[in-house]
């Protein structure tokens, strides 16, 4: 079971979880929030919620397999904004290499490609800030840190 659910269960603070595991509290915290436990930490652990050793110790492994599960699909997600960027800026050229051609040979004292060109253009540019994260903020660090700004964590 998870830690934080036992915790919660039993109606204690992390301080208190502290207090009767000889743990710091930041030592909880941690815990709570996914990080690896030492042995000994699991133990006291055990011993205060009254549960086998083992049941903390696969909930360990556990939450390690599903955060590299995680990072896996953050990197994936990752691969297929770029690759739709690049997918929208091919586009991009071929239509408006298209629109030149069509332009210069039907009417090339007039040089109206440019109007699309120059519109299509900064949608590229806004994609191309929002894939590789240009702007620093409104980013996916930007909203990790909003989300544990309204969760009321520390960074």
């Amino acid at each position: 079971m998870n830690v934080q659910k036992l915790r919660l269960q039993r109606g204690w603070s992390q301080q208190q979880l502290a207090e009767l595991s000889g743990l710091s509290a930041r030592t909880i915290q941690r815990i709570e929030n996914g990080q690896p436990a030492s042995a000994e930490s699991l133990k006291s652990l055990a011993s205060v919620f009254e549960i086998d050793f083992s049941t903390l110790t696969s909930e360990q492994d556990m939450s390690a397999t599903s955060t590299s599960k995680q990072d896996e699909q953050l990197a994936l997600a990752k691969v297929r904004k770029i690759k739709g960027f690049y997918i929208h800026l091919a586009q991009y050229v071929v239509v408006i290499s298209a629109l030149a051609v069509i332009n210069l040979v039907t009417h090339p004292s007039k040089l109206w490609f440019f109007w699309p060109a120059f519109g299509w253009g900064i949608g590229i540019i806004a994609h191309a800030a929002a894939t590789f994260e240009f702007i620093p903020f409104f980013g996916a660090e930007w909203e990790r840190k909003q989300v544990e700004k309204l969760l009321g964590r520390t960074l």
